[in-house]
């Protein structure tokens, strides 16, 4: 008996084994229109995904099944101009499009909101919270049904948007009015509200919850915010005077904080504990955007948009070990574990 029991243990490890999907790192390419899929073992892409419309954000589901990205049928716009005036916006290709995991093929699309730009997911995968930039919106989903459940009112040029790790709570950073506005996932209402510096982009949680961490590109600074108190407690300024803090990610175990600084081409280092900068990687790529951090928080992926390729960096001796070839721009990362 005991045999039979060892045995059927060995095989049901197996077939979960079999079952259960690689690892993949999934890289938006907001002007090649698809999303790239790479194999982190070999740092080689094993598929290409069309998508629809300038695909920016993207996220991998809580149970893995399922990969979103944003798309939007707003074009490209250059910095400080309001609207693209030679090309009118195509609002039908405004979405979230669904891919599947197992056949590596998109599926379907979500209800969006006009322009999508950033969005997460609640952590039971039931809704997703939305960026709506040029209706200075989020849009809640239940992502279940595809409808939309709630339409929330924000700052201007929404960007930014993450799930606390309890799952309580949602910041949405407003890029042009310079603000973070808290929404609490139970009533999905706006429950708190502060300022950062200078056009804030992404936002990251420390794992137990306590401190955020913001980036402010014309600030030139990263914000360090209480979760508690709903505000800004340091302003961490990074030397030089060209950096512009763009996307950011913490490393698993809580102690270092990971920021891309677009045209500065280098990756920060902070370390958690004193809120300081402990390092500046250079020469990482052009225009670093999009990063993410491996589960054993050994490895480090940015998304180089002028470059169309991701940096693969060793994240203990912060050296690129590799440059992917990739899409045309490519602009966020989600992994899949």
């Amino acid at each position: 008996m005991k045999r039979f029991a060892r045995l059927w243990v060995v095989t049901l490890l197996g077939l979960i084994a079999a079952t259960t999907p690689p690892p993949r790192l999934y890289v938006s390419n907001e002007k090649g229109g698809d999303v790239s899929v790479i194999d982190p073992a070999t740092n080689a892409v094993v598929a290409t995904i069309e998508v629809g419309k300038r695909p920016r954000g993207v996220h991998v589901s809580p149970d893995g099944s399922r990969v979103y990205v944003a798309l939007s049928g707003t074009p490209i716009t250059p910095p400080g101009q309001k609207e693209n005036l030679k090309l009118p916006a195509d609002k039908k290709a405004d979405a979230v499009g669904i891919i599947d995991v197992a056949s590596q093929k998109l599926i379907g699309t979500l209800p969006s909101g006009s322009d999508p730009e950033q969005f997460d997911i609640s952590h039971d995968g039931a809704k997703m919270y939305i960026s709506n930039e040029d209706a200075n919106a989020v849009t809640v989903v239940n992502i279940a049904s595809r409808e939309t459940i709630k339409t929330l009112k924000v700052g201007s040029e929404p960007e930014g948007v993450t799930v606390s790790p309890d799952g309580k709570l949602v910041y949405a950073t407003s890029e042009t009015t310079s603000d973070i506005h808290v929404i609490d996932t139970t009533s999905d209402e706006i429950v708190a509200h502060f300022k950062t510096a200078q056009r804030p982009r992404g936002v990251a949680f420390t794992p137990d919850g306590k401190k955020a961490y913001i980036t402010c590109e014309s600030g030139g600074a990263v914000c360090v915010a209480d979760v508690a108190a709903s505000k800004v407690t340091k302003q961490i300024t990074p030397p030089g005077g060209q950096v512009r803090p763009m996307g950011i990610c913490v490393a698993p175990d809580g102690k270092k904080v990971y920021v891309t600084t677009g045209r500065s081409g280098s990756v920060l280092v902070i370390d958690t504990g004193s809120d300081e900068i402990v390092k500046t990687m250079n020469d990482v790529g052009p225009r670093p955007w999009g990063i993410a951090i491996s589960a054993d928080g050994k490895t480090l992926y940015t998304a180089n948009g002028p470059s169309n390729d991701v940096s693969v960096i060793d994240a203990e001796s912060m050296k690129v070990t590799a440059r992917i070839a990739v899409g045309q721009s490519p602009w966020g990362l989600a992994l899949s574990h």
